[in-house]
């Protein structure tokens, strides 16, 4: 016996259907850096899908590599313009130790927070640009065409510092009410990502 809903197939003889909503991600878009100044995800731009179709995003980060010693790594948003100047508050936490074992701590980074700020948000700071250096990570956002609601993205990085420090970032963002966010784009605070992956997950709804 199957089970139908709104023509589709949810379950088969017992078996889950391949149109149900099973929660697994599902990718849209992979960006790969060159000597890229930025990565920019667009709604509608190259294949992208980033509205309400859809009320969880994920970005996953693989082998981020700086060009530039020391660059940090942020992140805007495009708020219905073409400029990446979303208003946002920002929390941030940084955990370290130090490779050779000389000194670990667990921080609030007070000066890189952000209170109802267009300026971009550190995800990682002072990154190491050795060869053998890189930076990895998620940021996850949800609902990003919602303007009735605050809207939410939480982040995680973990990189090499140039000072030697083995580096766990977490944070949030909140967008201002009013604010759908149809873009976002990550770039480094100096020079360009020499490599690096990108990718853009959905989230099936439930």
């Amino acid at each position: 016996m199957a089970v139908v809903s709104n023509g589709t197939t949810i379950i088969d003889a017992g078996a889950l259907g391949s149109g149900a909503a099973t929660g697994k991600t599902i990718l849209i878009k992979t960006l790969t850096a060159s000597n890229s100044a930025n990565l920019s995800f667009v709604h509608g731009s190259s294949s992208v899908v980033f509205n309400n179709t859809y009320d969880k995003y994920v970005f996953k980060f693989i082998n981020i590599h700086p060009a530039t010693d020391g660059a940090k790594f942020q992140v805007n948003f495009r708020d219905g313009g073409t400029a990446y100047d979303a208003t946002k508050t920002t929390t941030l936490f940084q955990a370290y130790k130090q490779e050779d074992g000389g000194g670990q701590a667990l921080t609030y980074r007070t000066p890189d927070d952000l209170a109802q700020s267009t300026a971009s948000q550190m995800l990682s700071a002072d990154c190491d640009n050795d060869n053998d250096s890189n930076l990895g990570g998620e940021l996850t956002i949800f609902n990003p065409m919602d303007s009735s609601n605050h809207t939410w993205t939480a982040f995680r990085f973990m990189g090499f510092q140039v000072a030697g420090h083995v580096n766990n970032f977490l944070g949030m963002i909140q967008r201002r009410v009013d604010e759908s966010v149809n873009g976002i784009q990550f770039y480094p605070s100096a020079g360009n990502f020499a490599t690096g992956k990108v990718y853009l997950y959905r989230r099936l709804n439930a």
